[in-house]
């Protein structure tokens, strides 16, 4: 990607730089994984059973551990690793939960955890035409990134997206014991699953919602979760939870924050639920979609 900048019209390249060793990519998002990924540092450098997970995190909005390996050179097999790495984390649990103890305020019991929400994220300045098409699979907890470092102290974390995709991982590696041993746990959601689980009426709704939300900005991007699809910008401001004759909607903003003068949304702040935010609305027809919308794009400026 070359990028340029602007001064009275007359652009002057920026060049990019390039990182000498992975641990330079490991300290800089270490120092910054809450902005980058919306995760919660455990631990640098953690070993176990002759295998070295250079950056153990934790996911708090799925209550799940994530794995982060950096790579400076392009010998490496995304799937062999990516599931070497989950299937050591499947079958050391006690272990994985005793690291996140040591190194936090916070204590997590097993049952604490979603086990099925882990994933591996690979980073490196680039990645091989191989290793971009082993991602091409609708059920894979794998996901790459690719980091660049600019003149004038400029960085680009980009992912690399999984094209559409109806084939699974299982269907190719029958004989992967790595990949039938964390299929078995590990489930990587998808929208259609999602509106499955709601009947003609709340799937057309949520189209028309869908076609709504995403007319905000182009930067808006669903991610499908266990209990709800995301609508993410920089982080989720808007998650969707079907029922059978209803969409509840959960917006993104802290109690005192929303703007909603016809009193649509209920406050949740003390209430235990699935998605993100102080404010629930039930959304069951077209009638007032427009003025939700509105409330919607409160927490979409905000996030």
């Amino acid at each position: 990607m070359r990028i340029f900048n602007l001064n009275e019209n007359n652009l002057t390249e920026i060049k990019e730089k390039y990182f000498n060793l992975e641990k330079d990519m490991q300290k800089l998002t270490e120092n910054n994984l809450n902005k980058i990924f919306n995760l919660k540092l455990v631990r640098s450098e953690f070993e176990l059973n002759n295998l070295r997970i250079d950056t153990l995190a934790f996911d708090e909005e799925n209550k799940s551990f994530v794995i982060i390996e950096f790579k400076n050179d392009k010998n490496f097999s995304v799937i062999d690793q990516g599931y070497a790495y989950l299937s050591l984390m499947l079958n050391n649990k006690a272990d994985f939960i005793l690291e996140y103890n040591e190194n936090s305020e916070e204590n997590l019991k097993r049952e604490d955890v979603d086990w099925s929400q882990s994933k591996v994220i690979f980073v490196a300045p680039k990645f091989t035409y191989y290793q971009q098409r082993a991602i091409h699979f609708k059920d894979l907890p794998i996901e790459l990134w690719e980091i660049s470092i600019y003149e004038q102290n400029l960085m680009l974390f980009n992912q690399l997206k999984t094209p559409e995709s109806s084939e699974s991982i299982n269907t190719l590696n029958q004989n992967n014991e790595f990949v039938k041993k964390v299929s078995t746990e590990i489930k990587t959601y998808t929208e259609e699953e999602h509106l499955d689980r709601g009947s003609d009426e709340t799937r057309g709704l949520y189209q028309e919602l869908k076609e709504k939300i995403l007319n905000l900005g182009d930067d808006i991007e669903i991610k499908p979760r266990k209990w709800y699809l995301g609508f993410k910008k920089n982080t989720n401001f808007l998650d969707v939870e079907f029922q059978r004759s209803k969409l509840k909607l959960y917006i993104n903003l802290k109690k005192g924050e929303l703007n909603d003068t016809e009193g649509f949304s209920r406050d949740v702040s003390e209430i235990g639920h699935w998605g993100n935010g102080d404010y629930e609305i039930y959304l069951e027809d077209k009638e007032k979609l427009d003025y939700i919308i509105g409330l919607i794009q409160q927490s979409y400026d905000k996030n």
